[in-house]
């Protein structure tokens, strides 16, 4: 199989350095472009960064974004105190600009959107952060990619060696194995989040939607 390249956003978040670090050490990763705010602060040779201070202000024609063949949209931000024209903002119409500019411009891409467990697919229902996300995910199906796929995971345990971590992980982050073992499709390790992206970026997979229970059970 011939090596692939991979945009990968959000990697100063948990769940962009965990998916960053995982495809580094993959050998069918070829080059990885980290999109974000701020540097990552990994430095390995198979990496370059793009420092962007908003999406929204990206050009359809942007050089930078161009020859890649998967791309892995892991940035996003809790809904917690925003308003909902605020969480849309961030979460709706920045990951629709950019999956529009990168569409542009890698017609064949795989476009990957880290969304959310639970998250509401039919845009009614009561929690806002659900229908927002549902929105994305429904609006990023009808763009012209290869194949594009929503992942929903649930509860998360960080790669080894990550710096990047939510502020309440290091008190939850005990939970993990009881979640694991009580509710196993509810819970992943970011290895396994980033093997399935790989996985769907290599392969002609065709399932938008992939809960918990999908991602953990992706293997070679």
């Amino acid at each position: 199989m011939v090596p692939i390249k991979i945009i990968i956003t959000g990697t100063t978040g948990m769940v962009g350095e965990g998916v960053l670090l995982e495809c580094l050490s993959s050998p069918e990763i070829e080059a990885v472009l980290s999109v974000s705010r701020k540097p990552s602060g990994v430095k390995h040779p198979k990496l370059k960064e793009y420092i962007v201070a908003d999406f929204l202000g990206l050009q359809t024609e942007d050089p930078e974004l161009r020859g890649y063949d998967a791309c892995f949209f892991c940035a996003g931000i809790s809904s917690i105190g925003m308003s909902e024209a605020d969480y849309t903002r961030i979460t709706y119409d920045t990951t629709l600009h950019f999956a529009k500019v990168v569409s542009g411009l890698n017609p064949k891409m795989t476009f990957i959107y880290v969304s959310g467990a639970s998250t509401d697919s039919t845009e009614k229902g009561r929690v806002m952060w659900a229908r927002v996300k549902g929105r994305t995910e429904n609006d990023l199906q009808k763009l012209p990619f290869g194949n594009v796929h929503n992942f929903r995971p649930g509860m998360m345990k960080a790669v080894p060696g990550q710096q990047h971590l939510l502020k309440l992980y290091k008190y939850f982050a005990w939970m993990y194995p009881i979640v694991k073992t009580l509710f196993p499709n509810s819970a992943s390790t970011l290895r396994q989040v980033a093997q399935a992206m790989i996985i769907c970026a290599t392969t002609d997979i065709r399932k938008p939607i992939l809960e918990v229970s999908d991602i953990n059970s992706m293997k070679k």
